[in-house]
C-alpha cells in the first residue's frame, strides 16, 4: 500500500459504523478525508493521535476512491490550555467549522498555517482572544478574496493619518466620518494583521486598548456565516 506521511489538524470526526471514523483533515497540502478504522474501539492506537485542537503526524494509505485510510497517528503538539477557557474553546471550535466551509470552497494550503496559528496563540493565555478574533476574521476575507483595504477609502482616496473613519459593511471599506470610531492607530493595527503572522504581531505592544474596534471590523468585513448552534 502507497503511503503519505503529514502533519495535520483535525477539522472534523464523523462517526462510521459500530466502530470507525471518517476525518476530515487540514494539511499543509490542502485538505483530506480519511478513514480510521477501528479508532472508537477501548484499546485502539489511534485514537490518541488524532485529538481536535493539536497537530498530529499521520500515515495515510490509498482507500477507495478519494477516501485514505489512516495507518498511523500520533500528536506532535496539543493545545490543552485551549480547553480551560470556555470563550478561547468556543473559539477553537467557530475557527475549525469556518475553516472547514470555507476550504471546502477553496482548498488552499494557507488554511493549514492559519488553523496552526490560531489554535497556538489560544492555548496561551497572556495572548488577547480579541486580537486573534480579528487576524482570524482578516485572513479568511483574504484568502476568500476580499482583503480588507487599509490604505485608501471606500472611494479609493488614500486614508489620511489626521482623519477619523468608521467601516461601512455596504461598501466594504472606510468612509470618512468626524465622529468615526476609527483612527490612525486602528488603522496601523489593521494594516499590521494584514500583512504578519500572528507570532508576529504578538511582539507588539501597546495595542489592547485598540482591539475592540478592530475585531468590530474584521467581523464585519468577514461577514462570516454562522456554522455553530
Amino acid at each position: 500500500m502507497n503511503t503519505r506521511r503529514t502533519r495535520a489538524v483535525v477539522l472534523r470526526r464523523t462517526n462510521y459504523g459500530e466502530a470507525d471514523r471518517v476525518l476530515d483533515l487540514l494539511t499543509p497540502d490542502g485538505r483530506m478525508s480519511v478513514m480510521a478504522r477501528g479508532v472508537r474501539k477501548e484499546k485502539s492506537k489511534l485514537a490518541g493521535g488524532i485529538e481536535l485542537f493539536a497537530i498530529c503526524d499521520v500515515v495515510v494509505g490509498q482507500g477507495k476512491g478519494d477516501l485514505g485510510v489512516l495507518t498511523s497517528a500520533r500528536l506532535v503538539q496539543f493545545y490543552r490550555h485551549i480547553l480551560e477557557d470556555y470563550d478561547r474553546m468556543q473559539f477553537a471550535y467557530e475557527m475549525l467549522a469556518q475553516v472547514t466551509k470555507a476550504s471546502a470552497t477553496l482548498d488552499e494550503s494557507e488554511w493549514y498555517d492559519i488553523a496552526a496559528e490560531v489554535l497556538a496563540a489560544l492555548d496561551v493565555a497572556t495572548v488577547p482572544l480579541t486580537l486573534i478574533q480579528t487576524w482570524f476574521y482578516i485572513r479568511v476575507s483574504s484568502l476568500l478574496g476580499e482583503e480588507l483595504s487599509t490604505v485608501r477609502d471606500y472611494k479609493g482616496d488614500k486614508l489620511v493619518i489626521d482623519k477619523t473613519y468608521r467601516y461601512d459593511s455596504t461598501e466594504k471599506g472606510f468612509v470618512e466620518d468626524p465622529r468615526g470610531p476609527i483612527t490612525a492607530e486602528h488603522i496601523k493595527i489593521l494594516r499590521l494583521v494584514t500583512a504578519k503572522p500572528l507570532s508576529v504581531i504578538l511582539q507588539v505592544g501597546g495595542i489592547g486598548q485598540y482591539l475592540a474596534e478592530c475585531l468590530d471590523v474584521a467581523r464585519r468585513h468577514a461577514a462570516l456565516s454562522p456554522v455553530l448552534k
